[in-house]
């Protein structure tokens, strides 16, 4: 008799054991989609397509992306961001040149925000002329660094005009391939 109180208990312990290493799993998988979900709604790596943001980057470099304090800080100038163009179903990496309530205009290829020509660090080609837009609220103005018309499709174009906040999806920190810092403009304010 005493055996059969054995293989009772042992059973019961095996299930126990059974339903714990189960409810181990399924923690264990909540916690895996939890970092998957933080890791890809905080950090991102994207590829550069194309030759718009050239000389910074160019075609086939890989860059780092926060995009985390998008929600806590608004672009500024300089900053360069990417831009999800969910309509067109791709993504876009530009400069910030305005902010809201700024105005952007483009005179003998020198942009000019807020009346100041900004001392750009890194561009290449000239821009054609730009009769003056205000920068509407919560938006923002971008442009790529190269600026040789018909180079890269941005806020300057009347179909595309400034972006709205909530098409931003976040900040390039820095290239991976090749390794470096972004250059930004100085500081107008």
């Amino acid at each position: 008799m005493e055996n059969t109180v054995l293989k009772e208990d042992n059973y019961d312990i095996k299930q126990t054991s059974k339903k714990s290493a189960i409810l181990e799993w399924v923690k264990f998988g909540f916690f895996l989609l939890l970092i998957v979900f933080l890791i890809r709604h905080s950090i991102g790596i994207t590829t550069v397509s194309g030759f718009s943001m050239q000389p910074t980057f160019h075609d086939g470099n890989v860059v780092f992306e926060e995009k985390v304090s998008k929600y806590f800080t608004s672009p500024e100038l300089g900053d360069v961001v990417i831009i999800n163009k969910r309509e067109q179903g791709y993504k876009i990496i530009k400069r910030v040149l305005g902010v809201e309530g700024d105005t952007i205009e483009i005179k003998n290829g020198i942009v000019f925000v807020n009346q100041e020509a900004v001392p750009e660090v890194m561009t290449e080609g000239v821009s054609n002329d730009m009769a003056t837009v205000i920068v509407p609220e919560d938006h923002i103005f971008v442009m790529g660094d190269n600026r040789a018309p018909g180079e890269s499709i941005d806020s300057r174009d009347p179909s595309v005009g400034p972006m709205p906040l909530s098409s931003l999806d976040g900040y390039v920190l820095f290239s991976l391939n090749p390794l470096g810092s972004i250059p930004k403009p100085i500081n107008l304010n």
